[in-house]
């Protein structure tokens, strides 16, 4: 007690001191916290320039008659309100019907690539969990597809599946006989299965790196408890891998979704601006109905929808997953 009187006395006798809680210990405080959100600020202004401008403009645009008649001076076109929208959604109308049509293979895709990428990497991560000779080397070989530059990867595809000296007829048609003649894989219904096995190709080492990942942090003394007590590798895999893999897959199959439902680059280099009927994506579709026939106003309503829908899977999917993973930690 008399030294902490002596120290307070001390400190009310110093010209310039301070008590405890006085606004220069707040403003210390204040500085601190505040330290991390000045350093965000160019990221979050950069951000707010590439992505958040653009899509304010996107949405305005939304409202707009914009044609190639305003393209100059897109400001001063007509204010249309939702006709873009009712002409987007009308599935009687050709341009509804078209955009519904692409919209279900779009589906479709999806699901299909996500699906096998997810399957195909989850099978190679957990093939190479065992350490063997080698092991290193296959794994830098099954990241080249995902280390590839995409437009690199795609033109060499594109030669592949030509018609008359591509290497895919080469082999299923000459040399191993499964087909009775060359197929047309870039036109056509074998269009879907071209884009299917490049979207595939090039997405599932993203999941293989990432389910490797998640491997690291499985205690191994599971799996020999689990050995001991007589599971096999199967019992093993369900009863332990996959559970303990739940977290890292929930957001690898988000981020899966959202990149392949808005992939670009692949159907463009393979196909180039006019995607055959079954591999008419709706990322290639909404480009066309902007870029081809000139009517911004309408691309710009279909985005946004596009944009609306992908939220409202986004927040149902995680909404699930997340009463899911209370319901299992509960």
């Amino acid at each position: 007690m008399t030294t902490t009187t002596a120290e307070q006395a001390v400190r009310e006798s110093t010209p310039g001191a301070a008590p405890p809680g006085t606004p220069r210990r707040r403003t210390g405080r204040l500085r601190r916290i505040g330290l991390p959100y000045l350093l965000l600020l160019p990221a979050l202004a950069l951000e707010l320039l590439v992505h958040l401008v653009p899509m304010a403009v996107g949405i305005v645009m939304s409202f707009k008659q914009l044609t190639q008649f305003h393209i100059r001076d897109w400001g001063a076109a007509p204010w249309s309100g939702l006709d873009n929208y009712s002409v987007s959604v009308d599935f009687d109308a050709p341009v509804g019907e078209a955009l519904l049509h692409s919209f279900l293979v779009t589906v479709a895709f999806t699901l299909l690539s996500v699906g096998l990428c997810w399957l195909i990497g989850t099978a190679a991560a957990i093939c190479l969990q065992d350490t063997f000779r080698g092991r290193g080397l296959l794994r830098a070989l099954f990241l080249v597809p995902y280390a590839l530059p995409v437009y690199t990867a795609v033109i060499t595809w594109v030669f592949m599946f030509q018609h008359d000296n591509g290497l895919v007829n080469h082999v299923l048609h000459d040399q191993l006989g499964l087909t009775d003649k060359p197929s047309f894989w870039l036109i056509g219904d074998n269009s879907f299965f071209a884009l299917l096995t490049v979207s595939v190709w090039k997405g599932w080492p993203f999941a293989f790196l990432i389910v490797m990942a998640g491997l690291q942090n499985i205690p191994r003394e599971l799996y020999e408890a689990a050995a001991l007590d007589g599971a096999g590798t199967w019992q093993q895999i369900r009863r332990i891998t996959l559970p303990s893999l739940r977290p890292v897959n929930q957001v690898l199959v988000l981020v899966l979704f959202l990149w392949t439902f808005n992939d670009f680059n692949t159907p463009y280099v393979l196909f180039g601006k006019a995607a055959p009927q079954a591999a008419d994506l709706i990322s290639v579709h909404i480009y066309q109905a902007s870029f081809v026939t000139w009517n911004f106003g309408t691309g710009s309503a279909m985005s946004v929808l596009l944009l609306l829908f992908l939220l409202v899977v986004t927040g149902g999917y995680l909404a699930v997953t997340s009463r899911g993973r209370r319901t299992a930690d509960a």
